[in-house]
């Protein structure tokens, strides 16, 4: 039998976060170990739309995030097999009427200044682009670095290419116990099979972060965020870009539990036409919620009239990662020596993957990261109950 090498992390999730962090990882020459209780993409990720957004997010931390991420994507699409289907389709972001334009335009000149490409379409130009929208619009923002891919696939694939570097991978294993040394140093994790010695662990739980930090005698946040999408018949190709209306970007951005709801469109390689996004807190209950669906459809429908005569075949419902703030947590927790976290994406997990990933692998490695991991940091939310006594809180846009 082979000799099995030394493992130098152990990552707790096989969502596209988790699988990110691997690939990045094992591609620095790191020995990784991916532990899940489910399977691939059996959480968030497999329930998502595939969003890789700049269009949503104001300066900032996250947008410097989803930059870095839009870039590595990318690459990542020369690199990995083409089922993960990259599509950089652009971004629409529709005006209801002259005050929202307005709103719209002081936004995109804030993003610009980060980086970000916006161009803005007057009604004169909106139909060129979608010709299928409702009438009467008074223009939008174009947003060309917005891209899609698809989400179960991506992680998939990430996963495959990280094992071609050494990763090891685990399913259908929870981890019972996240172990320490009698210096509180993170020494591996407990699994049904047994233990897996490493000195890092990365929490790249999505959803069940807060469980993975509390088992590393830690707190998290987490708290889940449920969303509904509507799935139509194939059609042939009505929506050409991402499409949805100003009002979402404020819903993303909002800390309320409620209903929310707001318009967002997008066609499909394969023929049929996402419809999202919903968000509410309530706990991890699946739910069907016919007021939800009710909106979504209605609202698709007063953004696309086309679509109102068209049969919706499915729906599906997942939990977003919800952090108070709206920005992950990521890098090293300096309460728990050898935990970091790679969580709390909300609905950008998807998108901002790579990024997280690459981050992850040099602060594994010690190496100086590409982006300042201190308005991440997975303990300024003990710093905010405790004024004075470390980070303030970053107050941002929000997720998708």
């Amino acid at each position: 039998m082979p000799k099995r090498h030394p493992l130098d992390a152990v990552i707790v999730g096989a969502g596209v976060v988790g699988a990110a962090c691997a690939y990045y990882a094992g591609r620095a020459g790191l020995r990784v170990a991916v532990v899940d209780r489910g399977p691939v993409a059996g959480g968030t990720t497999g329930a998502g739309e595939g969003n890789l957004l700049v269009s949503d997010k104001e300066a900032g931390p996250e947008l410097d995030l989803a930059l870095l991420s839009t870039r590595l994507w990318r690459d990542l699409a020369h690199v990995l097999p083409p089922e993960i289907e990259y599509e950089p389709k652009g971004g629409l972001v529709v005006a209801p009427d002259e005050t929202a334009l307005a709103a719209l335009r002081a936004f995109a000149e804030a993003q610009r200044k980060a980086g970000v490409q916006a161009r803005e379409i007057g009604a004169d130009r909106l139909y060129d682009l979608e010709p299928h929208l409702a009438p009467g619009l008074p223009g939008g923002f174009h947003y060309p670095q917005d891209a899609q891919v698809q989400p179960a696939q991506a992680a998939a694939q990430l996963l495959r290419a990280a094992r071609q570097f050494g990763a090891e991978v685990h399913l259908e294993q929870e981890v019972r116990e996240v172990l320490t040394g009698p210096d509180g140093r993170i020494r591996g994790v407990r699994t049904p099979e047994g233990e897996l010695s490493a000195p890092a662990v990365v929490n790249a739980a999505g959803t069940w972060g807060g469980e993975v930090a509390a088992l590393a005698g830690t707190t998290l946040p987490v708290l889940p965020r449920r969303g509904f999408v509507l799935v139509t018949e194939p059609l042939p190709r009505l929506v050409r870009h991402k499409v949805y209306a100003a009002d979402y970007i404020a819903d993303v951005a909002s800390g309320s539990a409620a209903l929310q709801s707001s318009a967002v469109v997008e066609g499909t390689p394969s023929g049929p036409v996402l419809i999202g996004a919903t968000r509410e807190r309530v706990g991890f209950d699946r739910s069907l919620s016919t007021e939800a669906l009710r909106r979504l459809a209605a609202q698709a429908a007063a953004l696309f009239p086309v679509l109102a005569g068209v049969r919706a075949i499915r729906t599906y419902a997942g939990f977003r990662p919800y952090l108070p703030d709206h920005l992950p947590a990521i890098g090293p927790d300096p309460r728990v020596p050898g935990l970091l976290h790679a969580c709390g994406h909300e609905g950008a997990g998807i998108g901002l993957a790579p990024a997280t990933g690459l981050l992850i692998a040099s602060a594994l490695r010690g190496e100086r990261t590409a982006l300042d991991l201190r308005p991440f940091r997975p303990d300024r939310f003990e710093a905010r109950r405790h004024p004075g006594e470390g980070e303030h809180e970053h107050e941002r846009g929000g997720a998708r």
